[in-house]
C-alpha cells in the first residue's frame, strides 16, 4: 500500500516512520516550515530517526498524486485552511484519516464537520485517536487506539489494514462521541497540569472520574454515545494525557499556573474555548472546562477557581 501523511510535526513524522515498515509512504510538509527543513537536512528530528525508504516533499499537489490513502495530522485549527487546498486539487475517490484531535474555535464543529465542508468531492474520511506518545511507541511500547468514521466500512478498511502489535486499532461506531471525547481529554489533561502545578496531584483521581462524566454528558447532548467518554478515545487517553511527562498539555497546565513559559503546541488551550461555547448551545454545564477557561482567558487564579468547583450545589453522582 502507499501512503501519504501530510504534516511533519512529531506525531507526523512518527506515522510516517511506523507505516514505512510495510508501505510505502511520503510525508509532506508546508514550505518554510522549520520541521521539514530539519528532517530533510538530518533525516531526525527530536523523536526518530528516518528510514531510508521514506520520501519526503513540501508539493502538496505531489504528495496528493503519490497514494490514495492519506493521513492528516496539524493543528486542529489549521486544518479548514489545508481542507481548502485540497478541494483544489483531483482527490476524489482518495480515503483521508485524520490523525488529530480538536474542535474548530471559531465554529465550535468537530474536524470531521470542517473538512467535510471544504472537501466536496466523494472522498472516504476516518478519524484515528486515543492514547499513546511518540516516545513510547518508538521505544516499543505498544497501545490501543481507535478509528471512527461516518461510515462504517471506511472504519473497517482503515483498522483492518493498519492495526499491528505496535498499535492495535478499534473499531468506533460513535463518531461524535470519539471526536468530542478525543478533543475532550485535552482539556482534561491542562487540567490535570494545573494540579500537578499547585500541589494537588491527589485530585487526578476526582479530575478523571468528574471531567469524563462532563464530557459524557455532552456527548449525549450532541446526538452521540456517552459510553464514548469512557473508552479509548476520552477516558482511554488520560493517562498518556494526565499522568505522562510527554504529554504537551500537562505541561502546558503546570507551566500556566506557575507563571513559566511553554511554546508547544497544546490543544487544550483552543480546544476549551469551544467546549465552552457548545455547553452553552447544548445546554450542558461543563464546571471544569468553564473554570480552565476562566484561568486561560478570564485572569482568574487558581487560588480562586478550584475553590469555586468544591462550593458549587451538592448533587448525586450520576444525577444528570
Amino acid at each position: 500500500m502507499k501512503l501519504t501523511v501530510l504534516g511533519c510535526g512529531r506525531w507526523g513524522t512518527f506515522l510516517a516512520c511506523y507505516h514505512s515498515a510495510r508501505n510505502e509512504v511520503m510525508l509532506w510538509g508546508r514550505p518554510g516550515s522549520r520541521a521539514m527543513a530539519q528532517l530533510k537536512a538530518e533525516r531526525k528530528n527530536s523523536y526518530i530517526e528516518l528510514p531510508e525508504p521514506l520520501l519526503l516533499t513540501e508539493n502538496l499537489t505531489e504528495a496528493l498524486e503519490f497514494a490514495d490513502v492519506v493521513i492528516i495530522s496539524i493543528s486542529a485549527q489549521q486544518l479548514r485552511d489545508l481542507a481548502k487546498k485540497l478541494q483544489a486539487l483531483p482527490v476524489a475517490g482518495k480515503t483521508f484519516i485524520l490523525c488529530m484531535k480538536g474542535i474548530e474555535v471559531e465554529t465550535g464543529k468537530r474536524l470531521t464537520q470542517v473538512f467535510r465542508e471544504e472537501v466536496t468531492q466523494p472522498v472516504r474520511l476516518a478519524v484515528w485517536v486515543g492514547p499513546g506518545h511518540v516516545q513510547d511507541f518508538s521505544a516499543g511500547i505498544p497501545n490501543c487506539m481507535v478509528v471512527d468514521s461516518d461510515e462504517p466500512e471506511t472504519t473497517d478498511y482503515v483498522v483492518e489494514n493498519l492495526s499491528s502489535d505496535l498499535i492495535r486499532l478499534y473499531k468506533g461506531r460513535d463518531l461524535i462521541g470519539t471526536e468530542v471525547g478525543a478533543a475532550a481529554k485535552n482539556v482534561i489533561g491542562i487540567a490535570a497540569g494545573m494540579l500537578d502545578g499547585i500541589g494537588y496531584s491527589s485530585l487526578k483521581g476526582a479530575l478523571m472520574a468528574r471531567g469524563a462524566r462532563e464530557i459524557a454528558r455532552l456527548i449525549r447532548a450532541m446526538g452521540g454515545n456517552e459510553l464514548s467518554a469512557y473508552g479509548l478515545c476520552h477516558l482511554g487517553d488520560y493517562e498518556a494525557t494526565l499522568f505522562s511527562a510527554h504529554s504537551h498539555n500537562r505541561q502546558f497546565g503546570e507551566s500556566f499556573v506557575k507563571g513559566e513559559h511553554f511554546d508547544q503546541l497544546a490543544e487544550g488551550a483552543p480546544t476549551v474555548k469551544a467546549l465552552v461555547k457548545l455547553g452553552k448551545e447544548y445546554g450542558v454545564d461543563l464546571p471544569i472546562c468553564q473554570t480552565i477557561y476562566s484561568m486561560l482567558y478570564e485572569g482568574c487564579s487558581a487560588k480562586d477557581a478550584l475553590p469555586r468547583l468544591f462550593q458549587r450545589t451538592v448533587k448525586g453522582e450520576f444525577d444528570y
